[in-house]
């Protein structure tokens, strides 16, 4: 027993496989923990676009959210325009409020909508965020916005109404204005929404270990075939490994009830692409370091995972995350799933930037194995054993 688990023991795989279980826990730990650091402090970051086509109360309204909200606003000119940023996630929510709104206060009896719209097809936590904003900012306007200038307000717009009539409509104001809230890009239920997340998350750890044992076939080989002609094989392999495991996912989704907006071929298209860009940035890191290249994958899963925008939206991450994920497949491939899963713009940005990650890790691959000399193994060690 003392000599089979010394033995064990001085085996490189077995050394290699304890660092690797502890690397996950140190790098997880790490950047998890920094990552999502604040992200309750960086709620500032979201930004919601108001519509306002009322002059008289709307204005007021209007003045004392940009005030008192604890978020980023921006006037919009018609709403039309709000829902193209909306759609394009460069705002989280829009706010409108209708050209007849101070008329529709001082009407006895009825009731005044604000119009808050939320895109669904973004992180869970945009959504539960953005609705809780919508029943805080109609809050804030019927006790404090509205209620604090109204009869002034009214007075001033309708010159007849007497002031006693006006101050009797702005202490029933604090009641007459209600939420509506509207979704664009809705999501069916929870596993659809951690699509996204689950997608990326398979795809960064099947390529990763797909390349690791890429790696071990190529020095299995050793000077039996050549350097060039061993990674020609390995980008094949490589490639064609890609769709058939694209398609099988998207397949798999499709069965299953996922929500996909755009269709399969979208799907599984786009699937491809980012596997093969995080298989090639998986290789390009085994290629420069060999085995120690893993610890780097470790890391970019992780730092992936965070800053992507699969779990936590990326406006409410540190300046740091923020602005590395603009680097990481993960970013594009996120972005790129929850349009053709949920809905929104194309992904011709995505793909692009994608395209260019896996150029650029495949260029660096192509560069360092030509660089690299290839140990010769010695005749005795070419010899096949015989009993």
């Amino acid at each position: 027993m003392k000599h089979a688990l010394g033995a064990f023991l001085k085996q490189a795989t077995t050394k290699v496989g304890i660092i690797t279980a502890i690397t996950f826990q140190l790098l997880f730990s790490l950047i998890w923990m920094t990552g999502y650091a604040g992200v309750s402090d960086n709620t500032s970051q979201l930004k919601i676009a108001i519509v306002n086509e009322d002059q008289g109360l709307g204005s007021k309204i209007v003045q004392n959210l940009q005030g008192n909200l604890p978020f980023q606003t921006e006037l919009v000119a018609s709403n039309e325009q709000a829902q193209n940023l909306l759609n394009d996630r460069q705002v989280q929510m829009v706010m409108h409020i209708s050209a007849d709104f101070s008329k529709q206060l001082q009407t006895p009896g009825q009731t005044v909508p604000i119009t808050y719209t939320i895109n669904e097809s973004n992180p869970s936590m945009t959504k539960s965020v953005m609705q809780a904003v919508a029943g805080n900012v109609t809050a804030s306007v019927n006790k404090e916005a509205v209620a604090a200038g109204a009869s002034a307000v009214l007075t001033q717009m309708n010159p007849k109404l007497p002031a006693e009539q006006a101050g009797q409509i702005a202490q029933g104001l604090t009641t007459k204005v209600t939420s509506d809230i509207k979704s664009t890009n809705k999501v069916k239920d929870m596993p659809n929404q951690m699509l996204p997340m689950m997608l990326v998350l398979a795809s960064i750890v099947g390529t990763m270990i797909m390349g690791m044992n890429f790696n071990v076939s190529t020095n299995i080989l050793g000077a039996s075939v050549t350097k060039m002609g061993k990674m020609t094989a390995r980008i094949v392999v490589t490639v064609i490994a890609v769709v058939i495991v694209g398609l099988i996912s998207a397949t798999m989704v499709v069965s299953l009830g996922g929500h996909v907006e755009k269709g399969f071929v979208s799907l599984w298209a786009f699937e491809t692409l980012f596997l093969l860009t995080f298989a090639l940035v998986a290789q390009m890191f085994l290629t420069l370091f060999g085995n120690a290249g893993m610890l780097f994958n470790i890391a970019m899963l992780s730092l992936q995972l965070v800053s992507s925008g699969a779990i936590v939206p990326r406006e409410l991450l540190s300046h740091f995350y923020h602005t590395i994920s603009n680097a990481f497949p993960a970013t594009y491939a996120v972005n790129g799933l929850m349009n053709i899963l949920f809905g929104g713009p194309g992904v011709a940005k995505e793909v692009g930037f994608l395209f260019l990650i896996a150029a650029t890790a495949l260029v660096i691959d192509i560069l360092v194995v030509s660089a690299k000399k290839v140990k010769v193994v010695p005749a005795m060690e070419q010899r096949p054993q015989t009993a």
